[in-house]
């Protein structure tokens, strides 16, 4: 599969939990590339905005009605490469679409492993901390 290039409106970016939701509408009768653009939801893709650097996510979903078509994509909160994209959110960018080799469970899992070695060594666990308080009562 190959990219996917479109010129699309970046039209939000918005927190959530442990990610942002990014969503794309493309602005037009006709969708192109619609045949690779239905295959990808519910895989990882490789987004780049403008000529930014690529950021991993998910790709959500796809709808379409009478006037656009909307682009969902979950991606990672803590990446730096995110927080750059905020100045293009509410313009007409350019957006690329690399399909990954990467599943769904390893994009989550290096989440996860990210997030644990985040955790600093002198950071007490709750069973330290409730055996701590068991001892001073």
């Amino acid at each position: 599969m190959t990219n996917i290039q479109l010129n699309v409106l970046f039209k939000k970016m918005q927190k959530d939990d442990k990610k942002e939701v990014l969503m794309f509408h493309i602005l037009s009768d006709e969708l192109p590339h619609a045949d690779e653009l239905l295959k990808l939801p519910g895989r990882i893709a490789v987004l780049k905005v403008q000529d930014q650097e690529g950021v991993g996510a998910e790709f959500v979903s796809i709808q379409r009605d009478d006037k656009k078509t909307v682009l969902k994509f979950n991606v990672k909160r803590d990446s730096k490469k995110v927080y750059e994209l905020y100045r293009f959110a509410g313009n007409n960018v350019k957006l690329e679409i690399q399909p990954s080799q990467m599943s769904i469970d390893e994009f989550y899992e290096t989440e996860e492993e990210e997030e644990e070695e985040e955790t600093s060594n002198d950071q007490m666990s709750m069973d330290e901390i409730e055996k701590q308080t068991s001892e001073t009562e």
